[in-house]
C-alpha cells in the first residue's frame, strides 16, 4: 500500500496547525507503510519526500488572486508526479485540487482532511480577493468527489454536512488531531519568561497564534483591557495574513501599553523549543478564537500542564472540559462569523481568565488535569493506525 500524503506544509516549512497535523501524522505513518510525500517549498532531503514543488514565478505579482493561480498550478505539478500510488490523502485547498486531478487521472480514491472550511472563513476574501473564490471552488469540488472526507473533531463534521448538505453523511468521519506529549511536556520556563522582561511571579495568560481574523486576536486585545492588574500577556503572534491586521494588531497594542503593564508582544514565529517553556511558565493559556475547527494548540498548551480559556467554538469543546481542564467563553456570531456583541465577548473572556489566574491552586489542578486529558486522548500513534484502518478500508472495496 503506497499512499502519497499531499500538502502544503512539511518540515521545515511548518507555519500552522494543519502542518503541525501532517508533521506528525507523516511521522507515524511511514514507520508502518509505504509514503510518499509531495509538498510545497524547497527541496527536502528525507527519502519520504518524493516531490517539493516551488511556485510558478510567471504567475508573481502584487494582485492578491496570484496566490491561489500560483497554487493550482503547483498542484498541477503534483498531479503530473502521482502515477503508482494506490490512495492520495490531502491536507487543506492548497493540496485538494491535485488530489482530485490524481483520483481522475490515476483512477485511485481520494481521502481529503478537512482542517478548516473556507465558506465559513469569508475574511480570507481580505488576503486572496478574486484567488477566495478559486479556494472555494477547489474546495467544495474536492469535498462532493472524494472518497473520504477526515474531519478533526465532531464539531467541524457538523460544519462540512451544513457546509455542504449534498455530501453522504457516510462519508464523513472524525479523526481527531493528536500531539507528541514526550514532546509538549512541563518545563521550567520561568526564565524564558524574564528574559522578555516578565515577572514570573505575577499571572501571564499567553497567546500563541498567526495574526488572522480566525485566531480572534483584536479581541483579545480588547479583553486584555479588562484583566486584573496583575494579569500580564504575553503575546507571541506572527505571520499576520495581510499588512492590514498586522497594522491594526499594532496599534491596538500600543493602546493597551499606555494603560496597563506586563504587556509583551513577540511578532516573529517561535520555535517549538521556545514555546514549549514559555506554555509551561504561563498560568493561563488563551485562545479567543472565533473560528476554530479543532484547535490544536490548546492541546499543546494542555500537554505542558497550563490551564486554558477559549471559546466556545468549533472543536474546542472537545478538548478543553469546561472547569475540569479550564474554562470556554460562550461565542455568539453574526452572519460573517464575528462576534455579534464584541464589548461582550470581550468582558467574558477577561473574567474567565481573571477566575483562573487569580487562583493559582485552580491553575494547576486544570493544568495537571489537562496533561492527563492530553495524554489519555491525543496521542499519535492512535490516531495513526485509525487512518491506516481507513485506507484500507477503501482500498478492499
Amino acid at each position: 500500500m503506497r499512499i502519497g500524503l499531499i500538502t502544503r506544509e512539511y518540515p521545515p516549512e511548518i507555519y500552522g496547525g494543519a502542518g503541525v497535523h501532517v508533521e506528525y501524522l507523516g511521522r507515524e505513518l511511514k514507520k508502518r507503510l509505504d509514503l510518499s510525500v509531495f509538498c510545497f517549498g524547497a527541496h527536502r532531503s528525507e527519502a519520504e519526500v518524493k516531490g517539493s514543488y516551488a511556485f510558478w514565478d510567471a504567475l508573481a505579482g502584487p494582485e492578491p488572486h496570484r496566490a491561489a493561480l500560483r497554487t493550482l498550478a503547483v498542484n498541477l505539478q503534483m498531479t503530473a508526479d502521482l502515477g503508482g500510488v494506490d490512495l492520495v490523502h490531502t491536507h487543506t485547498w492548497y493540496a485538494n485540487f491535485a488530489g482530485h486531478l490524481a483520483k481522475l487521472t490515476y483512477g485511485v480514491p481520494h481521502v481529503m482532511t478537512s482542517h478548516s472550511l473556507e465558506p465559513l472563513r469569508p475574511w480570507k476574501e481580505e488576503q486572496l480577493g478574486g484567488g477566495y473564490r478559486i479556494s472555494r471552488y477547489v474546495e467544495q469540488t474536492a469535498a462532493l468527489t472524494c472518497d473520504r472526507i477526515i474531519a478533526v473533531s465532531a464539531g467541524m463534521r457538523a460544519d462540512i454536512l451544513r457546509a455542504y448538505p449534498e455530501v453522504s453523511p457516510d462519508k464523513v468521519q472524525v479523526i481527531y488531531n493528536g500531539i507528541d506529549t514526550d514532546e509538549y511536556r512541563p518545563t521550567e520556563g520561568g526564565r524564558a519568561l524574564e528574559a522578555l522582561g516578565l515577572d514570573p511571579k505575577r499571572p501571564v495568560a499567553i497567546f500563541v497564534g498567526r495574526i488572522t481574523r480566525q485566531k480572534g486576536v483584536l479581541y483579545l486585545l480588547e479583553a486584555a483591557r479588562h484583566f486584573a492588574p496583575e494579569v500580564q500577556l504575553l503575546l507571541c503572534a506572527g505571520a499576520p495574513d495581510t499588512p492590514e491586521i498586522a497594522g491594526e494588531v499594532e496599534a491596538s497594542v500600543r493602546e493597551l501599553e499606555k494603560v496597563r503593564s506586563g504587556v509583551v508582544w513577540v511578532s516573529r514565529m517561535l520555535e517549538r523549543s521556545e514555546i514549549i517553556p514559555l506554555l509551561s511558565a504561563s498560568t493561563v493559556f488563551v485562545c479567543p478564537s472565533i473560528y476554530e475547527p479543532f484547535g490544536i494548540v490548546n492541546v499543546e498548551a494542555m500537554s505542558t500542564g497550563t490551564a486554558v480559556v477559549a471559546s466556545h467554538v468549533g472543536g474546542i469543546p472537545e478538548i478543553v472540559v469546561e472547569g475540569e481542564t479550564g474554562k470556554l467563553v460562550l461565542f455568539a456570531s453574526d452572519e460573517r462569523g464575528d462576534p455579534s456583541d464584541p464589548d461582550k465577548f470581550a468582558r467574558d473572556f477577561a473574567a474567565a481568565v481573571n477566575e483562573v489566574a487569580s487562583d493559582r491552586a485552580l491553575a494547576q489542578r486544570m493544568g495537571e488535569a489537562g496533561r492527563a486529558r492530553a495524554i489519555e486522548r491525543f496521542s499519535w500513534p492512535a490516531i495513526a493506525e485509525e487512518t491506516i484502518a481507513l485506507y484500507r478500508g477503501l482500498l478492499s472495496r
